[in-house]
């Protein structure tokens, strides 16, 4: 089994929640989204943003 660096943890998750936000707003912007899909595509883009200043060597409070 290969093990992953974490900053290349990161590097795939950043692109795996930046894949998937972009494909929540296709669906928003053609068919709107559910209350519930909403908060969803917020909190995304919330882990989105705190995993881009981890890789940049921040951290959030």
């Amino acid at each position: 089994m290969a093990y992953l660096a974490y900053d290349e943890v990161l590097e795939r998750r950043s692109e795996m929640l930046r894949r998937r936000i972009g494909e929540m707003i296709v669906k928003e912007n053609q068919y709107g989204l559910g209350n519930q899909e909403g908060h969803f595509l917020q909190r995304m883009i919330r882990e989105w943003h705190q995993t881009e200043f981890e890789m940049n060597g921040k951290t959030l409070s």
